[in-house]
């Protein structure tokens, strides 16, 4: 499973410290671990403290998996050759844990013992500023708040490699990534506009498509309803972008059904469909 997005010291409360794991699992020695290598033909695992809760990858040549299903405290890293990124790790308690991922065709290490000291801070406090660390703390999130928080975080980081796009005179339309957290699915989404004429959005909806069976095919579209749309623009100007995300309850589908993220213009004829197959969706990051 790919994992993961790059996190800057303004989105958390706190400057990161160097972090270290044991060489074995009963060595009493510990190293400074900035970077973790990988390559394609090994499995190098990471044992935490706690069971993984989610792990992510800033680049689609690294793949961090663990168990959704039964927690875990095991996670493996792969690697494919290309430049290096980052592996970000949160435990069930909260606990996050930063490193820079990188490949090597030689691997002189497989296994990582990360103690809790190597976290660099916890998940409560990732959404706060700098300025804030002082302050008296504050109420617990609405779930509304929540969603907010973590897309503006999810929209903070440099994008990926589309994972699907589509266009049509001029108007692009980009599935950036698909993020699970907690019980959710984000759904991070561009609409680049390199035309040169202002585009009013009239809809952009999401919905799955199952393929009838039978001698005569059909297909059935059922409309998804976002639980939180962020920074939904109503225009894209020439020459601009806007980014968004759209947050809607975990599901998964058979191989029968895809989603399919529909563009449409208002008052002109420039509408997008943007096909996402079933695998991307019981595979998010």
């Amino acid at each position: 499973m790919r994992l993961y997005f790059s996190l800057t010291i303004a989105l958390f409360a706190f400057a990161p410290r160097p972090c270290s794991a044991q060489a074995t699992a009963n060595s009493q020695n510990t190293t400074v671990l900035d970077t973790i290598y990988a390559n394609d033909t090994k499995n190098v695992a990471l044992f935490f403290p706690e069971p993984i809760r989610q792990g992510i990858t800033g680049s689609e040549n690294f793949v961090f998996t663990f168990n959704r299903e039964k927690e875990q405290h095991l996670g493996l890293l792969q690697a494919k050759r290309g430049k290096e990124s980052n592996l970000l790790v949160i435990n069930k308690n909260g606990a996050i844990f930063s490193y820079i991922v990188k490949y090597k065709e030689k691997l002189s290490k497989l296994n990582y013992f990360i103690s809790d000291a190597n976290s660099i801070g916890n998940e409560n406090r990732s959404f706060d500023s700098i300025s804030e660390e002082n302050e008296i703390p504050k109420v617990p999130l609405s779930r509304q708040q929540y969603f907010g928080r973590f897309c503006s975080y999810l929209l903070n980081q440099k994008p990926n490699i589309p994972l699907r796009r589509n266009r049509n005179d001029g108007v692009v339309l980009r599935l950036e990534n698909i993020v699970f957290d907690k019980e959710e699915l984000y759904f991070v989404i561009e609409i680049k506009n390199k035309s040169s004429m202002d585009y009013d959005l009239d809809f952009l909806n999401l919905s799955v498509e199952t393929r009838q069976k039978g001698k005569r095919k059909s297909l059935q579209s059922i409309y998804k309803e976002p639980l939180h749309k962020h920074r939904l623009p109503s225009k894209i100007k020439e020459g601009t972008a806007e980014r968004l995300v759209y947050v809607l309850p975990k599901f998964s589908m058979s191989d029968e059904r895809r989603v399919v993220l529909e563009l449409n213009e208002k008052n002109g004829e420039r509408d997008i469909k943007l096909k996402i197959p079933h695998r991307m969706i019981n595979n998010p990051n």
